[in-house]
């Protein structure tokens, strides 16, 4: 492989399956991109660069012996310093390390560090993405700093949205591994948008121009399951009464999403690692192997790593299905990006329950930043639509919508939505009453409720 050190000077850690797995898909996704990417050890030496990165070093390793970073990346004959990468070995919940500072540590030029953990979970290495031009720090020789220009922030990827650095990161690793051939599994809490995440790596993959299958694997039991996606033959089971195809076969050329991967059993697991290895599936009650074409986006709400320890996941197939792992954070995480979503949220509902684009008060913003939000962007998003259907107005406003306060918790939000409720019922009985001119009968037709029913309303809300 072009850019990589010999085998045999290759660290011990990279006997581990997973690291192996991750560092053989970091070399298929680098091989041939212009941008500078390299692997480094806890003692950082470099263990893989692709050529981008290594036609900008000074050093390359020809004599068996492992390059240092700073004498292949920075020109230098000693270390650099205090690099920030480091924080990704002295703190296990590092997920990445960014550096837009230009200061100490930064001579190579590094953009962002993200650890490489191995099966049973230490941090031995780690991944290295550099800027575009690296800095021509020279050794021993005091530079004058020059006024960095801080990169660029995006507010979106596809349909993905936000400007925290959480998202940012997952922005770079998402172009960068979008068009390999890799398996990816996404992690993150139900209602983070994993399969708004993996349908954003398909779009921006070679791939975009062929389906994109989602399947949810919890929703289906074992057999109908193991039906659905590998397909059967007529007769296999009583109801099979002609040949199917399974979405395996009709992701054939694009991308299969499986949702809730965790949920599945382990005979089903042992097939689909099967087909992971072989790349072809068997429909149920065929002999015949069929060849698929297919890149596989797994999903899960559940931390696959701990099952493998209790057991309850197939470990072997946690190393196929892991080889690129991403981790969307939850909404809590990631409050700076409330704004965005509640912008973008507002004008979607707008338009499609033909509204003009409503305004959101900042008083109601501050609320909507410090709820909770368990159900994370999923559940803010239907928030924001029940307060554009319930309530009148060019604004969304706290009265009716939000507590006084900031929401606290699950029922703070319920009770908010049924004041929202009322507030917008009473509305609707005041507006009849005026275009009937007061006129009982007529507004209770108008409302499509018996005069009993606006009897009773008028006097639960106190209207005259």
């Amino acid at each position: 492989m072009a850019g990589s050190l010999d085998d045999d000077n290759r660290p011990a850690s990279f006997a581990d399956p997973i690291l192996a797995a991750r560092l053989e898909a970091i070399k298929q996704l680098a091989g041939g991109l212009t941008d500078r990417v390299a692997v480094m050890d806890r003692s950082f030496n470099v263990i893989y660069a692709n050529e981008s990165a290594w036609s900008s070093a000074s050093t390359r390793s020809s004599d068996g012996r492992r390059a240092k970073c700073y004498e292949a990346f920075a020109h230098r004959t000693d270390p650099c310093g205090t690099c920030p990468a480091i924080k990704v070995f002295d703190a296990p919940d590092v997920r990445s390390v960014s550096c837009h500072s230009g200061g100490d540590g930064t001579a190579c030029g590094m953009h962002q560090a993200f650890p490489l953990a191995s099966g049973p979970g230490d941090i031995d290495s780690m991944l290295v993405l550099f800027k575009d031009e690296p800095c021509q720090a020279l050794p021993n020789v005091a530079s004058v700093p020059e006024k960095q220009t801080p990169p660029a922030v995006r507010e979106s990827l596809g349909e993905l949205i936000g400007r925290s650095p959480a998202m940012q990161q997952l922005f770079d690793m998402t172009v960068l591994i979008a068009d390999s051939a890799g398996t990816v599994l996404i992690q993150g809490e139900s209602g983070t948008g994993k399969e708004v995440l993996a349908r954003t790596i398909h779009a921006l993959s070679r791939r975009k121009e062929n389906p994109f299958v989602v399947v949810d694997c919890g929703a289906l039991p074992e057999t109908l399951l193991e039906s659905e996606l590998f397909g059967h033959v007529k007769g296999a089971f009583t109801g099979a009464v002609a040949d199917k195809r399974g979405l395996f076969e009709e992701a054939d050329g694009g991308t299969i999403f499986l949702d809730e991967v965790a949920d599945t059993t382990p005979v089903f697991q042992a097939k689909l690692l099967r087909v992971l290895q072989e790349g072809e599936i068997k429909r149920v009650g065929g002999a015949r192997p069929i060849s698929v074409d297919v890149r596989v986006i797994s999903a899960a709400n559940k931390d696959l790593a701990e099952l493998v320890k209790a057991k309850l996941f197939r470990q072997d197939l946690y190393y196929r299905l892991a080889v690129l792992p991403l981790y969307l954070p939850p909404l809590r995480e990631r409050r700076e990006d409330i704004p965005l979503l509640v912008k973008h949220f507002v004008a979607v509902s707008c338009g499609r329950h033909r509204q003009t684009v409503r305004h959101v008060a900042e008083k109601t913003m501050r609320a909507l930043i410090n709820a909770p939000w368990p159900g994370n962007i999923r559940e803010l998003q239907h928030y924001i639509e029940r307060a554009v259907v319930t309530t009148g107005g060019p604004s969304l406003a706290c009265q009716g919508l939000l507590a006084p306060d900031p929401v606290g918790d699950e029922e703070g939000l319920r009770s908010a939505t049924r004041g929202a409720v009322a507030q917008a019922e009473r509305t609707r009985i005041v507006d009849a009453l005026k275009k009937t001119g007061g006129n009982r009968t007529k507004a209770a037709k108008l409302l499509k409720i018996s005069r009993a029913s606006l009897y009773n309303k008028l006097r639960v809300y106190r209207i005259d």
